[in-house]
This record gives structure tokens, C-alpha cells and sequence, in this order.
């Protein structure tokens, strides 16, 4: 079964649509069409299932040695769910990803905040 086309996702309250690009066994891929903004799902299975997403941003931004010039930069992000084939129903499971990803978006993201500025 594939996710929809198009996917959406919103940055800084910029809605992203992100058409299908690439379509294989167990992945899938969804690229804005300036290709700034770019998503991707991948399946591996095995002794355990691994579920993996990942979003891939890139943006020009001055160059931080030379101010006169704009350079590409990038980014990503992503979550990976790793399960035994047993053990867990997919309800369980995304129980668990909904809490963890609750934490994260507690008081206005205060936790991934810390995270990305280096708290340990």
C-alpha cells in the first residue's frame, strides 16, 4: 500500500506540496518541484522491522566567510521506528511514537529546542 500523493508539509506556516518522485519496493520518495523540501519513506525487514522517514530541506543563505556570497545549505530530519517481528501491534507501536513525539512538541517544543541548541 503507498502513502497519497501529494504529501503536505508545513514550514514556518508555508504549506510544502510534495508530488510522488520515486516509487520502489518497501520506499517511496516526495519532492517539492523547486526540489528545496524533499521527503522519504523506506521499509526494512529482517529479524526486525525497521520503519524509517526522513525529511531533506535545503535553502540559500549568505555564506557565513564571504557575506557578499549565497551558498546552499541543507538540512535533515527523521524518525525511525525499529520493532521486533513480533511482540508489537501497530497500535503499540505508534503509542509509543505518539508519546515520544508528544514530549518533543511539549510546551512549545521546549525538549527539541534543547536538543537542537546541544542539551544532552
Amino acid at each position: 500500500m503507498a502513502l497519497a500523493d501529494p504529501q503536505t508539509i508545513t514550514i514556518n506556516t508555508v504549506a510544502n506540496t510534495l508530488p510522488r518522485t520515486s516509487s520502489g519496493t518497501n520506499s517511496g520518495a516526495f519532492t517539492k518541484d523547486d526540489g528545496n523540501v524533499a521527503l522519504s519513506v523506506a521499509h526494512q525487514y529482517g529479524k526486525r522491522t525497521r520503519r524509517a522517514i526522513r525529511i531533506d530541506h535545503k535553502k540559500v543563505a549568505p555564506d557565513p566567510l564571504v557575506s557578499a556570497q549565497n551558498i546552499l545549505h541543507s538540512m535533515s530530519a527523521s524518525l525511525v521506528v525499529n520493532v521486533p517481528v513480533t511482540g508489537y501491534t501497530v497500535t503499540e507501536a505508534k503509542q509509543i511514537v505518539d508519546g515520544f513525539i508528544a514530549a518533543l512538541n511539549a510546551s512549545s517544543g521546549a525538549l527539541i529546542t534543547k536538543v537542537l541548541g546541544g542539551e544532552s
